[in-house]
């Protein structure tokens, strides 16, 4: 085989490699909603309450699987003690103890709070594939983790501020939202 045959052949093999992949799910089901055994109801709600709760950018990101602009979340730069809590459904998602500053403009975390409250796919939307997680209780896109964060994880749980709320300690946890 010559060099030109060699490579038409890896050019037309290599998008079938990458698209042999999609569809796949890491971790959880389609929607990344809890499975049995969890420690918490599922909570589904229709896309109309959904809009009822959350603001315009809150529902794009959680329920439309959007992504906030790069550093406009003030999230980022908080690092005072605390939990980080969905934004739709209140479940307990990352504590400031597994925070750092990754340098990306998005809050980032070395580990959730629970594996159980977090559910995992992978996402196809760029070129490469990555892990995207949701809110294991209501399916809300938080963001995607990566395999660049420090020790002694090495992952970085790159999320969407909006699609958080910040519970500084000494503050009750909020209830689990059960409606709209």
């Amino acid at each position: 085989m010559n060099r030109r045959q060699w490579l038409s052949t890896v050019g037309l093999a290599a998008p079938l490699l990458w698209l042999s992949g999609c569809g796949r799910q890491a971790n959880s089901s389609a929607n990344a909603m809890a499975s049995t055994g969890q420690p918490f109801e599922a909570l589904e709600l229709s896309e109309a309450q959904w809009r009822e709760i959350l603001s315009p950018e809150a529902f794009r990101v959680l329920r439309d699987e959007g992504t906030e602009r790069s550093g406009s979340s003030p999230l980022d730069k908080i690092y005072e003690p605390g939990f980080y809590v969905c934004a739709g459904c209140n479940l307990s998602l990352f504590s400031s103890e597994h925070k750092y500053d990754s340098g990306t403009g998005w809050p980032s975390f070395w580990q959730p709070i629970d594996d159980r409250h977090i559910g995992t796919k992978r996402d196809y939307k760029l070129i490469w594939p990555r892990t995207e997680y949701h809110c294991a209780r209501c399916g809300g896109h938080q963001g995607h983790v990566f395999d660049d964060g420090p020790r002694p994880t090495g992952q970085r749980w790159c999320n969407n501020g909006v699609a958080l709320r910040f519970i500084p300690d000494g503050e009750p946890l909020p209830a689990l939202r059960t409606s709209a």
